[in-house]
């Protein structure tokens, strides 16, 4: 017999007073939110890109480009690491995933390997990324394994994202959505962002910050007529004019970098102040130590800033870069430094926006088509059940629109135009449940039962039907939401969470609401009985 169990209102009861209370801020301005007590939750809808308005990127990661540095970075760490040991090189030539070191005298080959063995940790030949073979008697060959240079570029794109996603936090931007697609591009939505450029200028600067001693052995004249050493480079000033030959070794980098923050020089103008971490502060304290008197220089993105000259030992790992900087600009490299690094060159494949007005029309047209599909199902229910049976369909409907939107805000979803598309199939299928209840009661009432009996079996019998047909939809959703995408998975998320919240209220508040008019009205027959 159908019966209407306390925890079944309670659950109702509980359910409703969920979709008000997290829905309820969706209704109000932003000041009207902001004047509510602390104490009531004031989560509200986000609207995607395509509603908002704001700006699109598609990105391509050079994964190539960062291959090619790592593959460099091993030239100067075996260079590095063979002078040390003493050890005299003829030469070092890059080799496909590696570089070929050919040593001047065979003779040094055992100490030239304990060397280069020493990069690995442990003095093993093979580490986990790279390795160190011998070929032949005087050439070492330094190499990445091939499982460490295919995996360069999924690491470069995830870190990557995280990187772009700090930096567009840092300009105050809501909600955006930053995805993969394919294996080296990422696509960034910023709803809300009205200036595309100063996006892309802010997401595209790779901000690689690194401290290198200037090479004062040399001459910087021999160096732009094309004999620059081996062990150096030849970068520009941030002026662009002014060139300086500087050593390849990196004393220190940004990624030793712990804060960044805008402060004042000496003459009170914009400057930059930093702070490393212990390792940095280590390293740049016993380099600023054994240099006193020469120059060392701080580049950033392969200019260098400045150059200034080490008068004392600098061992508390602090200190400011002096530059033509203002206070925007300052604020801005400040944001850059402070979110990391890209670990490789980005590249803007595609770039579009989407103005306010255009979201704002979504928008209406969004909710001109959930009225209309809404007035639909109202009038197919009231039609085909009846005033009562249709009504009450309705009922549920409504407070699982209520719950959709209240799970929505809850869990910071952003609605996009698709999503509105998922939320409009939610309506059209959330009926789903009540038209199996209905007709199975129709038929149950038709072959005489009585009314009691018929919503019994009704409920009962036709259960494993809604659960059949739900469950089909809301694995589809998942799977869509698992490998989809941008508006992909916001509309899988929508119809995800309409699929629960259709089958209970189509469920719980038909049943409760008609054991309440059986009760009250203890009918001879039921209304929708042919």
């Amino acid at each position: 017999m159908v019966q209407m169990s306390r925890w079944k209102v309670i659950l109702l009861a509980l359910s409703l007073v969920f979709g008000l209370l997290f829905s309820y801020a969706n209704a109000l301005t932003p000041a009207q939110r902001e004047s509510l007590p602390g104490w009531l939750p004031k989560p509200t809808l986000n609207l995607g890109l395509d509603l908002q308005g704001g700006s699109y990127l598609l990105l391509q990661v050079d994964v190539s480009a960062m291959r090619d540095k790592r593959i460099a970075n091993l030239n100067e760490d075996a260079r590095q690491t063979l002078s040390e040991a003493q050890v005299a090189v003829a030469g070092i030539v890059r080799d496909g995933n590696g570089v070929v070191i050919t040593l001047s005298n065979p003779v040094q080959m055992e100490p030239a390997v304990t060397a280069m063995r020493t990069l690995l940790g442990g003095g093993m030949a093979v580490a986990s990324d790279r390795t160190v073979t011998r070929q032949g008697d005087n050439r070492i060959r330094y190499a990445f394994t091939d499982a460490a240079i295919t995996a360069m570029g999924p690491t470069a794109v995830d870190q990557s994202i995280e990187v772009v996603r700090r930096r567009i936090d840092s300009l105050g931007t809501r909600e955006p959505s930053i995805t993969r697609q394919g294996a080296e591009r990422i696509v960034v939505q910023a709803p809300g962002e009205s200036d595309p450029t100063q996006l892309e200028r802010v997401i595209g600067q790779t901000a690689q910050l690194t401290f290198q001693m200037v090479d004062v052995e040399n001459s910087v004249q021999e160096a732009l007529a094309g004999a620059v050493p081996p062990d150096a480079e030849l970068l520009m000033g941030e002026d662009g004019v002014t060139p300086y030959l500087v050593k390849r070794r990196v004393i220190v980098s940004g990624e030793n970098l712990v804060a960044a923050n805008v402060t004042t020089d000496q003459s009170n103008q914009p400057a930059i102040g930093f702070r490393f971490d212990g390792q940095g502060a280590r390293r740049f304290g016993e380099t600023t130590a054994n240099n006193i008197g020469r120059p060392f220089a701080i580049i950033l993105d392969g200019k260098v800033i400045s150059a200034p000259r080490i008068n004392s030992a600098i061992t508390g790992g602090s200190g400011i870069i002096e530059g033509s900087f203002t206070i925007a600009s300052a604020s801005e490299l400040v944001n850059l430094l402070n979110g990391g690094s890209l670990p490789a060159p980005l590249s803007v494949e595609e770039r579009r926006s989407v103005t306010a007005s255009l979201g704002a029309d979504a928008v209406r047209a969004g909710q001109l088509a959930t009225l209309i599909a809404f007035a639909g199902v109202l009038v197919f229910m009231v039609l085909s059940y009846g005033g009562l049976f249709g009504g009450i369909s309705v009922i549920a409907l409504l407070l699982n629109g209520l719950l959709i939107i209240g799970a929505m805000s809850m869990t910071g979803a952003t609605l996009t135009l698709p999503g509105i598309a998922g939320l409009i199939l939610t309506l059209a299928m959330a009926v789903d449940a009540n038209v199996l209840i209905y007709e199975r009661m129709r038929d149950e009432a038709n072959a005489g039962r009585s009314p009691i009996a018929a919503m019994d079996a009704g409920f009962n019998r036709a259960m494993v039907t809604i659960i059949d047909a739900n469950l089909t939809t809301i694995l589809a959703a998942l799977i869509m939401f698992w490998f989809g995408a941008g508006p992909v998975r916001g509309f899988a998320w929508t119809l995800s969470i309409g699929v629960v919240t259709s089958v209970f209220t189509a469920v719980l508040v038909t049943q409760v609401l008609l054991v309440v008019w059986l009760r009250l009205r203890r009918p001879k027959s039921l209304p929708i009985a042919s």
